[in-house]
Order: C-alpha cells, then structure tokens, then sequence
C-alpha cells in the first residue's frame, strides 16, 4: 500500500467520525458518561433511561400498534415520534457503536412530509406511518452507503468505484416500507468488525451482542427503533434476538424480499439468506411482516412467493375446533443447553400445559446431519467474495472468520458433483424431516398433526467470545427453510442457574459446551425460547408464539398471587 493511500485504520476512523458527525449537537454525550457505560455490566433499561428527557421515554416506550393510534388520532405527529427515536438511537450509538450509517436529518424531513400528508388528507398515508426502523447494513437506502462492515467498501457500491450507482441504489424493502409509511432512521453493523468495533448484549456487556445481525439486536434491545430488519442464514436474527431479550421471526426465504440488497455468497441460492424483523412484542413483528406482505412483493421480485397473508392460518385463543399442539425439544442429544436455557424451557413447557395445551417431546431426524449439511453449502465455494473485499483495504480477518480461508487466499470449492450431494442429502434430510412432522399425528389427542415445535435457540444463554461451539438449533431450521419466532423468557440467575452435578454430556462438544459455562459472568443474560413452524407458515407461528407469551403471561400472575 502506497504512502498515498489511506490505511485501513484511517478509513474506519473517518467513517466513525462522519457518523458522530450526523448526531446533533445537543444529543452528543459528554466522554465521562461514554467510559460510564463501558464499566457498567448493564446499560439497558435505567442506565440508557437516565440520558432521555420524559417525553422521548414516553414515545420510545410505546409499541408500534400504540404509536399508530396515537399518531392516527393525532395526538402525536410523525416529526414527534421519528425525532424521538432519533434521539434516543444517537444515544444508544454513542453507547455501543452500533450504527454504521445515520440518517437523522432525512427521516426528520420525511416526517414532516407525513405530518402535512396527514394535515391534508385526515388519515394515515399507510399501516406503518411514521414508525421509525433501521436495518442491517446490508440494504440500500437511497442517500445512504452500504458498507457490509467491510472497510474496502466504504466509499464505493458493493466494492466497486464510480459506477453511479453509490448512495443511489434502494433495496425492495425500503421501497416497501416507503410505501408504507415507516421511516428508515439509519444502518446497524455486523457484530464484530474493523470499522466500529465489536458488540456486547446491553443486558450483559460480558457477553456478545450475537451474529451476524447483533447490531440491530442490539438497537431493538436499547430501543432505539420501534422495530429492526435483519437477514439470517444460520441463526444470524435469532441467536442475537436472543442474547438480547428482544423478539424476531426469521422468515422461510422467498416470504420476504432480497432484491437489491447487498451479500455475500450472491450465487447460493439452495438455502438462501432469509429476512427477519426484530421488535418489542409479537404485535409488533406480526404488523411489520402484514404489512410488508400487503405490497404484493412477488409482483417486483420473482423470488418471493406469491403468499398473501392468510387470516385463516393464525390461530386465535379458542376459536375453532382444535387447541393446538406444541412439540418440545429439550435438547438434540447432541448438545445440552445452559442451565438458564434449561429453565426456560421448563417455563414455557408449565405454562402451556397449565393452560390446557398438549405438549409432546420432539424427536426428528439429529440436528448432527444438519450441522454437515450447512456447512458445506455455507462455505462450499471457499468464500472468494469474502476474501476480496478483505483484499480492499487490506484489513485483517475479524477473530470469527479466521481460519476460514488458506494463508494466501480462500480454500478450493467445492466440485460441482460434491455440491450436488450435498443437495441431494438435504433434500433427503428435509424429506424425512416432513415424514416425522406428519407422523405426530398419531400422537396427538387432535389426530392432527404438531402445530409448531419450541426448542432452546440456542446452546448457551448469551455468548462469551471466543466459545461459540454450536448453532444448530438455528441453523438446522434454515436448512430446512422453516419460520421460527424468538420468544424471551426470563433471565440468568446465578444462585438458580447451576450444572447438575450428574450432568453427562453427549458429545465432546457438549462437554466443552458446558465447561463454558460460568454461572456468574452469565448472571443477568437474557434467555428465550423459538417456537418453529412448518416452511412458510409464518401466520401460524406468530399466532402460536402469542400463546406462549400469553401463557407464560399467566403463569407468572399465578405465581405472584401464591406469593402475595
């Protein structure tokens, strides 16, 4: 590299104080506070609540179908709720670190423009009027850059200059959310990068925010968007929505739009990336993804499915004929969950059944097969493109990628006949899949069939760095393209959460798995549930996944009653 060009380091560094630059004057906290919070084991909640004024906590408490009504009534105007948001996001950022682009000043304008539509017209312009998000950066928002978290392609579209098409470029969701009426407010980062730096869960800054989609986990968790876009090929929406408390579905592919949208591995499309929304409570998610699904997105992109959104599939506490069914998985037999995963299974298990629901143990084909098959379509072409854009600027392999190719370049790929084997396996693996799904039929008191399965989502409550040894719990669901919604649960607790004394693990990874576990650095750590459903089947597993949360609801006003 030339003395004439930009070190690695120097581009980042411009990139972070061009952002700092976007945020207000009166929004930029004092450093003292910044290194406060560094200190600080939790910043959700009191610590963030305690830098916002009265009326931006107010706003940014409030759930997207509230915020609709009271913007409907007009009580509050669009400008009110997305400069609240704003305000609170520039805060959640000088925090973590987690917005690789902002854009105050054009949500704020775009408000405004909202306020006089409703001034004139009396009625909102659509089903997500002037409701504030932010995605991954991985989508293009017209004025905006799209980096990937890659230093080399700042300042340029997907790494290559001068093509016209930089800052000018929108991916189908944005346009549908335009449409809509929601407010894109900026971009959120792939957890751990050169440009930003890594992310840790607000709920416990000794442990990882989660991948790939951690940044707007992050941003959901802290509240800083009244809901968040993030795209998952092996749990990268659900591990993080975890980690941080916060609610998400991962979509089967082909629900929800990638056109237009920045990634890696382009030509993989045997078991593509998938969209997922990230919010404050399953109404809000299940709004989002109506909405979105109200666009007809399959008359502009030929990869999504022509599904309208079906009514009929949600199920609605007590009506029609049948309760339903709920497999649950403890464990794989592969890998044991934590402790606090442990427990809150068990929560979820009590409740439904306290609330008349059959519950029956789930044994499909071993997520051991999935964990091959993933892998191999993942990673199969050597990951060249990944490579590349490491090549820009010349920056180093983040901790979580290295390994991941030779010395001197990515790995060789795969042949084409090894790949399709690969295929044919996972077709296999899905086909026996279905059979044993359908076969549950004989095992519940309905005669029909499990209506979604509830699992750990993943091996541990939260992630120390450096210790991530399995994803199968969500990866095996997109090797089988299945929906699943993130439910949290309850906690980590140090004086309950503990290693059962006979605890006899089933893998060596499960040893080392469990050997991670340290009750006291995960005190504290969010842990959650994920109730999955059958591919594309996204109305029944919100519905589904409400009955969790509403069982788990009176589960807890029982308890406090035999306490009171």
């Amino acid at each position: 590299m030339s003395s004439l060009t930009a070190s690695w380091q120097e581009i980042a560094a411009k990139k972070r104080d061009a952002d700092l630059a976007k945020i207000p004057a009166q929004w930029i906290l004092p450093p003292s506070v910044i290194a406060e919070a560094k200190l600080q084991r939790k910043i959700a909640g009191t610590f963030i609540e305690g830098f916002l004024d009265a009326d931006t906590r107010h706003l940014t408490g409030m759930d997207v179908p509230e915020l609709l009504q009271h913007m409907g009534d007009g009580s509050v105007t669009a400008t009110q709720v997305v400069t609240a948001f704003c305000k609170r996001a520039a805060v959640v950022h000088q925090l973590t670190q987690n917005m690789l682009e902002i854009c105050f000043d054009l949500a704020r304008d775009r408000a405004e423009e909202l306020d006089l539509y409703f001034q004139t017209h009396k009625k909102l312009v659509g089903p997500l009027h002037g409701i504030p998000l932010t995605l991954k950066d991985q989508f293009h928002v017209k004025g905006l850059e799209t980096s990937m978290a890659f230093v080399g392609w700042i300042g340029t579209f997907e790494g290559q200059k001068g093509t016209g098409k930089e800052r000018n470029i929108e991916s189908e969701i944005v346009k549908e959310f335009h449409s809509l009426g929601a407010v894109p407010i900026g971009k959120s980062p792939e957890t751990s990068n050169n440009i930003l730096g890594y992310l840790w869960s607000p709920y416990n800054q000794l442990l990882s925010a989660g991948g790939s989609s951690g940044g707007e986990a992050v941003m959901q968790a802290l509240r800083g968007s009244a809901f968040g876009i993030g795209t998952d090929i092996g749990g990268s929406v659900s591990m993080p929505a975890s980690y941080n408390g916060v609610f998400s579905i991962k979509a089967s592919s082909g629900r929800i739009s990638m056109k237009n949208a920045a990634n890696t591995g382009q030509g993989q499309l045997i078991m593509p990336t998938a969209v997922g929304i990230m919010g404050s409570s399953i109404d809000t998610i299940r709004l989002v993804l109506r909405s979105m699904v109200s666009t007809e997105p399959w008359l502009r992109d030929p990869y999504v499915v022509p599904l309208p959104w079906r009514e009929g599939e949600e199920y609605h506490g007590g009506k029609g004929p049948f309760k339903p069914t709920f497999g649950f998985m403890e464990n794989d037999g592969v890998v044991t969950p934590h402790p606090p995963v442990q427990r809150a299974l068990r929560m979820v298990k009590l409740a439904l059944q306290d609330a008349g629901y059959d519950v029956i143990d789930w044994n499909p084909p071993s997520n051991a097969e999935s964990l091959e098959i993933h892998g191999k379509i993942a990673r199969g072409d050597g990951c060249p493109d990944v490579w590349s854009a490491l090549q820009l600027s010349g920056e180093p392999e983040v901790y979580e990628i290295e390994g991941l190719f030779e010395p001197d370049g990515p790995r060789k790929p795969m042949s084409l006949t090894e790949y399709q084997d690969v295929v044919l396996q996972m077709r296999d693996y899905r086909n026996r899949y279905q059979d044993y799904w359908m076969s549950t039929a004989s095992a519940t008191r309905s005669g029909r069939p499990v209506d979604v399965f509830i699992s750990p989502v993943a091996a541990t409550a939260g992630l120390m760095r450096h210790k991530f040894l399995y994803s199968e719990y969500t990866s095996s669901t997109n090797v089988l393209d299945f929906p699943t919604v993130v439910v949290p649960v309850t906690f980590a607790d140090q004086d309950v959460d503990r290693v059962e004394s006979g605890f006899r693990p089933f893998t060596e990874i499960d040893k080392q798995n469990m050997e991670a576990y340290d009750a006291g650095v995960y005190h504290g750590a969010p842990a959650a549930v994920q109730v999955v459903g059958r591919r594309l089947s996204e109305e029944t597993v919100l519905s589904l996944a409400q009955i969790v949360v509403d069982a788990l609801e009176r589960q807890k006003g029982k308890e406090s009653g035999r306490l009171a």
